[in-house]
């Protein structure tokens, strides 16, 4: 076979997908911008750039699959945005809202204040390189341990709530802490929650769940923040108290057999 009969060896093509990845970077963006605005003081946009960082989230990878237009490079790249919005931006707009206050009370309690703020950092990025690793081999129906924009939601709610009732220094930053610790040490445990992968919005639903819907909007209207913070701490205790109902069931099924 000569030179000419061999076929030709398309030159593999580089580069990376424009659509996802500029979605994800602008996740990146609003994670960065929430920790400028916070040092600024205006928490209230903080904690907004961090929900725009969560919509943008959940768009790429939909986006991504839509498209066909799915690369491990967009994987990674994700995980990193994801590090920085949901990771280092809520816990620094955090501290800089109520954590670093607590300096007033002693030095211990300033300790206490930015090692709060690091611990959940710390296990933002652990929770998601245990989930890049178990990508493929994990149930869909469930998360293993507190997704990281839930936690940042839950963060970012509190801020924003309290920041626009008046709420916050040292007296925010006691529950600020627990609240921050809580949400880190969740990310890292084996508690399952609901992803809702499953749920598919073509079928009918019984109408309760529409008057609910009706419900939550208006609720929503009356003070974005407060409902959005109960549904980010509703959410974050719903994977505790599903795991002790559901060992409940268990042992009574065990003792019933």
């Amino acid at each position: 076979m000569t030179d000419h009969d061999r076929p030709e060896r398309r030159p593999r093509r580089r580069g990376i997908y424009l659509l996802p990845n500029l979605i994800t970077t602008l996740a990146l963006f609003f994670g960065f911008y929430a920790v400028v605005s916070a040092q600024a003081g205006a928490y209230e946009l903080a904690a907004i750039a961090i929900f725009v960082a969560m919509v943008m989230d959940g768009l790429d990878g939909r986006v991504a699959r839509l498209t066909n237009t799915q690369s491990d490079f967009g994987v990674q790249y994700d995980s990193i945005a994801d590090m920085v919005s949901f990771g280092v931006a809520p816990a620094l707009v955090i501290y800089s809202w109520a954590l670093a206050d607590l300096g007033e009370l002693g030095e211990v309690w300033n300790k206490l204040g930015w090692l709060g703020a690091f611990i959940y950092t710390a296990c933002a990025g652990l929770r998601l390189s245990r989930f890049n690793t178990q990508v493929g081999v994990a149930d869909k129906r469930y998360f293993q341990g507190l997704p990281s924009p839930a936690a940042a939601a839950t963060l970012a709610g509190l801020v924003w709530a309290g920041d626009r009732l008046e709420f916050g220094g040292w007296p925010a930053g006691i529950p600020a802490l627990v609240i921050t610790l809580v949400a880190g040490i969740l990310m890292v445990s084996n508690v399952r929650y609901d992803s809702f992968k499953e749920l598919d919005f073509r079928y009918r639903v019984p109408f309760v769940v529409m008057v609910l819907g009706v419900l939550g909007v208006a609720l929503m209207s009356v003070h974005p923040p407060t409902v959005l913070f109960a549904m980010a701490v509703t959410y974050m205790g719903s994977g505790p108290v599903l795991t002790i109902l559901r060992r409940r069931r268990r042992r009574k099924r065990r003792h019933a057999g």
